[in-house]
Protein backbone atom coordinates (compact mmCIF):
# COMPACT_ATOMS: atom_id res chain seq x y z
CA UNK A 1 0.00 0.00 0.00
CA UNK A 2 1.38 3.36 -1.03
CA UNK A 3 1.33 6.04 1.71
CA UNK A 4 -0.67 9.14 0.94
CA UNK A 5 1.56 12.24 0.82
CA UNK A 6 0.04 15.48 2.05
CA UNK A 7 3.03 17.61 1.09
CA UNK A 8 3.11 19.21 -2.32
CA UNK A 9 5.86 18.30 -4.73
CA UNK A 10 7.06 21.92 -4.98
CA UNK A 11 7.68 22.11 -1.23
CA UNK A 12 11.19 20.74 -1.60
CA UNK A 13 12.10 23.49 -4.06
CA UNK A 14 11.41 26.34 -1.62
CA UNK A 15 14.97 26.62 -0.37
CA UNK A 16 16.33 26.46 -3.93
CA UNK A 17 14.01 29.24 -5.12
CA UNK A 18 14.91 31.32 -2.08
CA UNK A 19 18.64 30.97 -2.79
CA UNK A 20 18.16 31.84 -6.47
CA UNK A 21 16.06 34.87 -5.50
CA UNK A 22 18.62 36.09 -2.99
CA UNK A 23 21.37 35.62 -5.58
CA UNK A 24 19.47 37.73 -8.13
CA UNK A 25 18.77 40.48 -5.59
CA UNK A 26 22.43 40.55 -4.51
CA UNK A 27 23.53 40.60 -8.16
CA UNK A 28 21.24 43.56 -8.90
CA UNK A 29 22.48 45.57 -5.93
CA UNK A 30 26.13 44.75 -6.57
CA UNK A 31 25.82 45.93 -10.19
CA UNK A 32 24.14 49.13 -8.97
CA UNK A 33 26.80 49.81 -6.30
CA UNK A 34 29.75 48.96 -8.56
CA UNK A 35 28.47 51.12 -11.42
CA UNK A 36 27.88 54.02 -9.01
CA UNK A 37 31.43 53.74 -7.69
CA UNK A 38 32.76 53.47 -11.25
CA UNK A 39 31.00 56.65 -12.37
CA UNK A 40 32.19 58.55 -9.29
CA UNK A 41 35.81 57.49 -9.77
CA UNK A 42 35.86 58.11 -13.52
CA UNK A 43 34.11 61.48 -13.52
CA UNK A 44 36.26 64.17 -15.09
CA UNK A 45 36.71 67.64 -13.62
CA UNK A 46 35.17 69.42 -16.65
CA UNK A 47 31.76 67.87 -16.07
CA UNK A 48 32.03 68.72 -12.38
CA UNK A 49 32.85 72.35 -13.20
CA UNK A 50 29.74 72.65 -15.39
CA UNK A 51 27.45 71.85 -12.49
CA UNK A 52 28.97 74.14 -9.85
CA UNK A 53 27.08 77.15 -8.65
CA UNK A 54 28.72 80.43 -7.69
CA UNK A 55 27.40 83.65 -6.23
CA UNK A 56 26.90 86.43 -8.76
CA UNK A 57 29.17 89.46 -8.33
CA UNK A 58 26.77 91.88 -10.07
CA UNK A 59 24.83 94.64 -8.32
CA UNK A 60 21.45 92.94 -8.31
CA UNK A 61 21.14 90.08 -5.84
CA UNK A 62 20.96 86.54 -7.09
CA UNK A 63 20.77 83.25 -5.24
CA UNK A 64 22.96 81.22 -7.61
CA UNK A 65 24.40 81.43 -11.09
CA UNK A 66 25.47 78.69 -13.47
CA UNK A 67 28.93 79.34 -14.91
CA UNK A 68 29.19 78.40 -18.56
Amino acid sequence: MKPKSTLSAIGGWNSFFFCVGMYLVALFFSIFVCSSIFYVVNSNSKSADKNTYAAKSADKPALAVVNK
